[in-house]
């Protein structure tokens, strides 16, 4: 039921009915709209289908001025003009590296005389202090930021561009701010918060349940096996449908057997040129192909109804990845699979990649001096070839430096010294402390999905407490439970409530996920996820729940 004391909300919903056709608006729309017309930042986090770009749509025909959406994806925005142009109430119009620069300026025309009501553009379209003055002197009433989990480095899609909209919001005269995401855990979360800047938002989590998912983990300890396996569950499976990979050798290797058996199969990740990586995908929405065997870079922009399964020969490293990943299949609402082919010594590879975000106490050292030596803000390419580092080295040096106090990137994109900054050898020394941390947490993050294979309890409660969306199995639709015929005994020891928050003597402050096997897995603030025997944590704690 619409807020009948709530006009602005009244009208929203209005607004659903006769232009979007809803009946009515959904619970986590009405929520995080109502927000946003009341001029308060909002995050929400909802499934893919579950009506997020409504909710910006809408509320920009309530809100004087333009809104400008951040996409990571060009296909994204054009598809999202192409749909506001359909409805024929209000112009919309792209932003990005693909327009000329006599088109780019058409766009700033229209943005200046208000014939545009939407702007979609990527991230780093904010590192040209033009495009930054123009969009200012517009004072767009809404900022938007699409697939915000790319902000975070705790997500599945981290963006370097991404970091920077936090300065574009407060250079643009701070208008609302809008997160959405499909996908986020708590620690995603509270970085999308503080790399945005939001304002005591209002935060919506809810639908990360997709019951029509059947969830299964198969274990092996042969590699043979393991690809046999999977190679006769793909023969057996309806399809269309992906399997997801660690390296590209390995989709090159599985789409060749699959197409010597004349199944409709092809490879894709980054290594492909774009053309070929363009032409798969296009294959594959169209139903000419039906398996496509990828690595991580087969990600946003999928949206196909259809896909009846998602297969993993390889684990990833976080339960956000493979749930974003399996959040593929079954977007029509028909049942549909996701399984894992889980093999302990898989488990190297992904430490192998965790590792790669790793810089040295001498490169900070490094950066940090010809930062500080210089007069002038310096370009990250003049600063890479001074420094003499790989792009990837440098971008994470200096998110390492930046998040120390001690460099910060003017709103070009170059970087400079920051004013005020601590000495240089603490602020290193703070540097490595949180890259140490990062690792622990990121350790902890594959803990968890190494748990989310290895458990014998309902898997969906697993995923579900992992998101903080409280669950209790069985959930009647997952290879254990099917297996356990429902016999669990509800009655194990609990003895704090599940989302409630302790104080561990040793690790701080932490919250409740959930109970398994006589154990409870709790997320701390300082080492992430960590699991403990239940009977033997309860010296070691206190709840504060339980104190109120």
């Amino acid at each position: 039921m619409v807020d009948s004391a709530n006009p602005s909300l009244q009208a929203a919903e209005q607004i659903a009915q006769q232009v979007f056709g809803y009946e009515q608006l959904r619970s986590g729309q009405r929520k995080v709209l109502e927000a946003v017309l009341a001029k308060q930042d909002a995050l929400g986090v909802m499934p893919t289908g579950s009506g997020k770009s409504a909710i910006y749509q809408i509320a920009a025909l309530r809100l004087p001025g333009a809104t400008l959406v951040v996409s990571p994806l060009i296909a994204l925005q054009q598809d999202q003009v192409d749909a506001i142009t359909e409805q024929g109430t209000v112009e919309a119009a792209v932003l990005n590296s693909t327009l000329t620069s006599k088109e780019r300026e058409q766009v700033f025309k229209r943005l200046q005389k208000g014939d545009l009501e939407f702007l979609f553009l990527a991230p780093e379209q904010f590192s040209n202090l033009e495009t930054l003055e123009t969009l200012k002197a517009c004072q767009p009433s809404l900022f938007v930021v699409d697939e915000a989990h790319c902000i975070s480095e705790w997500g599945h899609d981290f963006r370097t561009d991404y970091l920077q909209l936090g300065d574009a919001i407060e250079t643009l005269g701070r208008p609302t701010v809008l997160a959405l995401t499909a996908t986020a855990s708590p620690l995603v979360r509270q970085e999308i918060t503080e790399r945005l800047r939001l304002k005591d938002p209002v935060e919506i989590v809810q639908g990360f349940d997709r019951p029509n998912l059947f969830l299964e983990a198969h274990r092996f300890y042969d590699a043979e096996e393991k690809l046999t396996a999977l190679m006769q569950a793909l023969k057996e499976a309806d399809l269309p449908g992906i399997v997801y990979v660690a390296t590209r050798k390995t989709a090159g290797a599985i789409a060749q057997k699959l197409q010597e058996n004349n199944l409709r199969a092809a490879a894709y990740h980054a290594g492909m040129s774009a053309t070929d990586r363009e032409a798969t995908q296009s294959q594959f929405m169209d139903d000419d192909l039906d398996i496509v065997v990828a690595t991580t870079a087969f990600g946003m922009g999928i949206d196909k109804p259809n896909v009846r399964f998602v297969f993993h020969h390889d684990i990833p490293g976080s339960i956000d990845a493979y749930y974003q990943e399996i959040g593929r299949a079954g977007r029509d609402g028909e049942s549909a699979r996701a399984k894992l082919f889980y093999h302990p010594d898989d488990l190297k590879l992904q430490r192998f990649f965790a590792a790669g975000g790793t810089v040295e106490q001498e490169t900070l050292e490094t950066v940090l001096d010809i930062i500080t030596e210089s007069t002038d803000a310096l370009s990250k390419e003049s600063l890479q070839t001074k420094a003499e580092l790989s792009q990837a080295k440098l971008t994470t040096a200096l998110e390492r430096l930046e998040a120390a106090g001690v460099v910060e990137q003017t709103v070009d994109g170059n970087v400079t010294a920051a004013a005020n900054a601590d000495d240089s050898e603490q602020a290193i020394d703070r540097a490595l402390t949180d890259q140490e941390r990062r690792k622990t947490f990121e350790r902890s993050r594959l803990d968890m999905m190494r748990s989310y294979a290895e458990t014998e309890t309902c898997r969906r409660e697993s995923i579900l407490s992992y998101f903080g969306e409280p669950f209790a199995g069985p959930c009647n639709h997952c290879d254990n439970c099917k297996k356990n015929d429902q016999d669990e005994d509800s009655s194990s020891f609990q003895p704090f409530p599940i989302s409630s928050t302790i104080i561990h003597t040793h690790f701080g402050k932490g919250q409740v996920l959930r109970y398994e096997d006589e154990k409870v897995v709790v997320l701390f603030d300082t080492v992430g996820y960590k699991t403990f025997v239940t009977e033997m944590i309860v010296n070691s704690v206190r709840c504060l729940e339980t104190e109120q």
